[in-house]
């Protein structure tokens, strides 16, 4: 018999993603005048770009995987956020929702169905295969971002201290933030 959970895996994606985003921005929370717009080498030209298209595809995921059907509207506006400080609450607003989510999540709502408006029709996908989607676009943009940060007046952050126990040295900083343990953490 397996202890294998998948709900726990994408639980402990979810604290990670929160945890990390927390990090970047609180780093990116530093950048001097003008480094937050400034044009930079990579998929989006800048901080500011990057950063909005994360928030903007996390809002079109997660309200689809709350059953919502917010679909294309999550886009109308391509960078809703002018600064970084709005962008960290807006984006710490989404990845609650997704931290509630995937606490809530069993296996019968894992392996279910999830639509996801898409304007004209509606796509229709294993809830998994959304969540595994969706944290691998966070962290593909977050590598971005980091990358990014090495040509800015800010050292960029350790990202990856989030999911194995021998790490809980390096991130008390932060499960002290969200008032989190590893307790809560690592279940």
């Amino acid at each position: 018999m397996s202890d294998f959970d998948p709900c726990r895996v994408f639980r402990k994606l979810a604290y990670n993603n929160a945890l990390a985003n927390f990090r970047l921005h609180q780093a990116c929370s530093e950048l001097g005048p003008g480094e937050f717009e400034a044009i930079r080498t990579s998929f989006f030209p800048s901080l500011k770009a990057t950063f909005n298209h994360i928030l903007t595809v996390d809002w079109f995921y997660v309200d689809g995987l709350e059953g919502g059907q917010l679909g294309p509207k999550a886009f109308q506006i391509e960078e809703p956020c002018e600064t970084m400080a709005l962008l960290a609450e807006e984006q710490a607003k989404v990845d609650r929702r997704l931290l509630l989510l995937c606490e809530n999540l069993n296996p019968d709502r894992l392996s279910g169905v999830v639509d996801l408006n898409r304007g004209n029709r509606i796509q229709q996908e294993r809830m998994e295969d959304v969540l595994s989607h969706l944290f691998q676009h966070q962290t593909h943009h977050r590598g971005q971002v980091h990358a990014m940060l090495s040509g800015s007046s800010v050292k960029p952050p350790q990202l990856d201290e989030f999911i194995v126990a021998d790490d809980a040295r390096f991130r008390g900083k932060e499960l002290t933030a969200f008032n989190w343990n590893e307790t809560t953490l690592m279940r």
